[in-house]
Parts: C-alpha cells; structure tokens; sequence
C-alpha cells in the first residue's frame, strides 16, 4: 500500500492543476515514479469477475430475452474499453478472454509500458488464453492508444471502417452491399472502470456517466465498475477521490446529470448500506457526500444496476471494502 507521503504528494499535484488540465498532469506522476494505483498485475476482482460472475449474467441475459432460442457461439469478436489503463495490466487480461481490447490513457509513458508489456514474449505465460462461451474463441488483441477518453478521436483506430467490396458486380438484390446505415456503432461490449472514475475531477464525473452511456453497446453491453475508495472520506479530496454506492447509481441512473451534494455538517441521503455512505466521515458532517435525486423517471440512455457485490479477492488497498457492480443499458 502506498504511503501517505506518496498520495499527498499526489494530491499536491493534482491540486495545483485546473479541471482541465490535470489529464495532462498523470504523465509527470510516471516520470516522477509517483503510481500508487499501479499494481503490477490485473485485479483479482476483474479476474474473478470475468471467470465467474459474468458467464452467469450472461446467461441470465439471454434466458431473459426471446432470441434465446436462436442463440449461437458468437460470430464476431468482442470489443473492451478500459480507459485509464495505465500499463495495460487488465487490458491484456481481457484480451485472453477472448475480446479486443482497448486500453486509453494520456499518459505517454504509461502507454509505453503497457505496449511492452505486450509484446513481451512471457505473455502468453502471463496471460494464457481462457475459453469463454461469451465471445469468440481463442485470444483477442490488446491496443493501447494514447487518447481522451471524453474525446471521438480513439474510436477511428477502434472501429476502422470496414473494408471496401472491391468488386461491384458481387452485390446482388438477394445480397445487398452493407450501407452505412447497416455499419455497427461505435460502442463496446464491455467497458471496464477502475481508478478512473475516481481520478477525475468531481467537475467532470456528469460527462464521465454520459461517455459510459455513449460507448457501452445498448445490444447488452456490459460496464463493470469495481467501486473504489468507498471508505475514504469525499471531502479529503484526491485523486483518487473518495465514491460511495450512491454516487455510482445517481451518475449511471441520469447520465449527463449534474449531482448535488452536501456541504460540512448537513445531511445526506439515507445511504447506510455496506459499501455506501452511511459509513466513514458522513456521521461527522465532512460533506461531499450525494444528496438524493429524487427524480423517478429515468432517461432512454440509462444505465441500470444489474449485479452488485463485495469483491472477494481485490488489490490489498480495497481488501474488504471493494464492490463490483454491473451496469447495462435500461432498454
């Protein structure tokens, strides 16, 4: 676990930054060696989550639909996002199980070390392909673009328009060519958040709930978030910034949405749940703590909670207090 020293220092920079610049400001952290978020390996909550949890919400998934009958092994490969990945550590995990995936960050040195990561030739021993009946077989590819998150710019490397048919007389009425109408959206499978949302600026968390809605595939994509820190107080500041259960909901719930919260010594929503913030410095009237919207109807780009639980098996820094929730689209 990183010492205080290495996370105020943090705060200190961070501090000193404007909203808009601090996507900037994570390089200097790499070059100063300052990467308490940096684990060394993929977390064992994802591991966990992609070995166990998610073949069962799938499942659900397709015993809730009516073309369960028609389901088949899938035709096309998967793709992931893991923005914020750092040195790529879960993004190359992902790809073993079988989906492409795409790792953002801003960093240039972070990006660096995660393309060697890559290419490094014990990979395949790191990360050995793992069969899963969600997405095609054998392993998927692992990118990893320097790129704004908040930004369309990464989305032509990950969805390249799809090749030319170069010889005319091969569309026939019966075989149309696809139009671009036809062409798939630009959104993911699966998005995976973890030590992003929480190293944004609280400013920026409305739009952070709008892009999840905008990328994650509405044809039963998936986000997972591995909510984290949920035992730090909101108004110690950060990054990474203190989150509770509510939070998540309220961004998810109303994507886009702005969140009100308290100020030092008023009171919240109710919260109290394990993982929520009916614990910690709420009960001392610290503040920045979600006051409830109690709007009923939600918005058609919703994100509603599928699953939530505590994570068994996480990095030592959330041992017994890390949860993973599952998000997908309302409609």
């Amino acid at each position: 676990m990183a010492s205080v020293d290495v996370r105020e220092r943090l705060r200190q920079h961070f501090d000193a930054l404007p909203p808009e610049k601090q996507a900037g400001g994570w390089n200097a952290m790499w070059e100063q060696n300052v990467t308490p978020w940096d684990r060394g390996e993929p977390s064992p909550a994802l591991v966990d989550t992609l070995q166990y949890k998610l073949p069962q919400i799938e499942a659900s998934s397709f015993q809730d639909t009516s073309s369960n009958k028609a389901h088949h092994q899938p035709t096309r490969r998967k793709k992931a996002l893991v923005p914020g990945c750092g040195r790529g550590y879960d993004v190359l995990l992902l790809a073993s199980y079988g989906y492409d995936a795409y790792g953002l960050d801003t960093s240039t040195l972070a990006i660096q070390g995660a393309q060697e990561l890559a290419r490094s030739p014990d990979r395949d021993i790191q990360y050995p392909p793992v069969t899963s009946s969600g997405t095609a077989a054998g392993p998927g590819t692992a990118t990893f673009l320097e790129a704004d998150f908040f930004s369309n710019d990464f989305l032509s490397q990950t969805h390249p328009p799809a090749p030319q048919n170069q010889n005319p007389s091969a569309s026939t009425p019966e075989q149309p060519s696809q139009s671009s109408e036809e062409e798939p959206s630009k959104t993911f499978d699966l998005i995976y958040d973890y030590t992003f949302l929480c190293a944004l600026p609280p400013s920026l968390r409305p739009a952070w709930s709008k892009r999840m809605s905008q990328l994650l595939s509405p044809a039963g994509g998936i986000l997972i978030c591995l909510e984290f820190p949920l035992k730090k107080p909101p108004s110690s500041g950060g990054p990474p910034h203190g989150l509770t259960r509510e939070l998540y909901e309220q961004l998810l719930n109303r994507p886009g949405k702005g969140v009100e919260y308290t100020k030092p010594h008023q009171e919240g929503s109710e919260g109290g749940e394990e993982g929520g913030q009916g614990e910690g410095e709420r009960g001392r009237g610290g503040g920045g703590y979600v006051i409830e919207d109690r709007t009923t109807e939600m918005p058609r780009d919703a994100l509603v909670k599928v699953e939530r639980w505590k994570a068994e098996r996480t990095h030592e820094v959330g041992k017994g207090v890390d949860f993973v929730s599952v998000w997908k689209h309302v409609q």
